[in-house]
């Protein structure tokens, strides 16, 4: 797009937005997906949603959006479609399948892809889109749901020029930091596989960390307390292990996340001949807490299996699962 259509295109959003607001679904609607919901109708988008649950669909209208029974229903009319699902199986299901989104998607549109996967299945997502008239942009997230809810996500995207340029404002509403990484769909991916490799090797190690701890008989809160104002902390000890200590492991997000997320980065390493022990020796852990039937419990839950291994306590489970 030349520099003056891409002036022409913002007046016109300009003017648009001065009248009627700008149309936003969002497909997804858990604890990420409700909070960038949630961003954007504070930024004065007009958010259509839609979840696979009744609950979800009525805390949106709850907040002051609409929800459809179907993708495409909310995507009609759509100038951004925003999917927050888990994975290429799911986003390919609520694009392109039954009712998918892409049958509402105005040419032009843009389908914006939150969901964790590898490159190639990014870029095939962003080939078919492309045949249906549709800008994908590949935008990976991180940030958690308290980030999402305030609008501070970071955004790991990549895609053609005029599909960052369509969707500035959205992307503006729901982060503090869009990184434009590359003109094609699978860089964002690729980052964010960067990213998943160090958080899962992080929460293991935290895991494996604190439940030594509980073994050698020290006081886990004074131990956390020391860990976070010194040099081994990380980000994901200090998110996670609260959980441990308190004995809540309800899932912000789950192992069964990080048993896809690792097992991807182990197909990428070995496509590339390229050694990631530590981030398998991370992956076996994920594993058998999922064996052991904690695949839908937080993602912590490795302290758990540390536990089991080695008869260390840890505290009680303060909640029901």
């Amino acid at each position: 797009m030349s520099w003056a259509n891409q002036q022409n295109w913002r007046r016109r959003m300009s003017d648009r937005a001065q009248g009627e607001p700008l149309k936003v679904a969002v497909i997804g609607l858990g604890s990420m997906g409700f909070g960038m919901a949630e961003s954007l109708l504070r930024a004065g988008f007009d958010v259509a949603g839609f979840d696979i649950t009744d609950a979800a669909r009525e805390r949106l209208r709850s907040a002051g959006g609409t929800s459809g029974g179907s993708p495409i229903e909310v995507a009609t009319g759509a100038s951004v479609v925003v999917s927050v699902v888990v994975n290429a199986r799911q986003t390919d299901e609520i694009l392109f399948g039954d009712a998918g989104a892409i049958g509402g998607m105005p040419a032009g549109s843009v389908f914006i892809s939150s969901a964790t996967m590898s490159p190639t299945d990014a870029e095939n997502l962003a080939a078919k889109a492309k045949e249906r008239g549709v800008f994908f942009l590949d935008a990976p997230i991180s940030g958690g749901a308290k980030r999402a809810a305030a609008g501070e996500l970071t955004i790991m995207a990549s895609g053609e020029p005029e599909a960052f340029l369509k969707s500035e404002g959205v992307l503006s509403a729901l982060a503090q930091k869009v990184y434009r990484l590359g003109d094609r769909a699978g860089i964002g991916a690729s980052v964010k596989m960067i990213n998943q490799l160090l958080a899962g090797v992080h929460i293991a190690a935290a895991c494996e960390a604190i439940t030594l701890a509980s073994k050698l008989g020290l006081d886990l809160r004074t131990v956390y307390e020391v860990i976070t104002a010194s040099a081994g902390n990380s980000w994901m000890f200090e998110n996670r292990i609260p959980h441990v200590l308190d004995g809540d492991y309800r899932p912000l997000s789950s192992i069964e996340i990080f048993v896809k997320d690792l097992g991807i980065i182990q197909d990428m390493a070995r496509s590339e001949r390229y050694p990631a022990p530590i981030a398998a020796a991370a992956l076996q852990m994920y594993l058998a807490a999922a064996g052991a039937g904690m695949g839908r419990d937080d993602d912590s839950s490795v302290a758990r299996v540390y536990a089991q291994l080695s008869g260390a306590a840890l505290p009680p489970s303060s909640v029901d699962l």
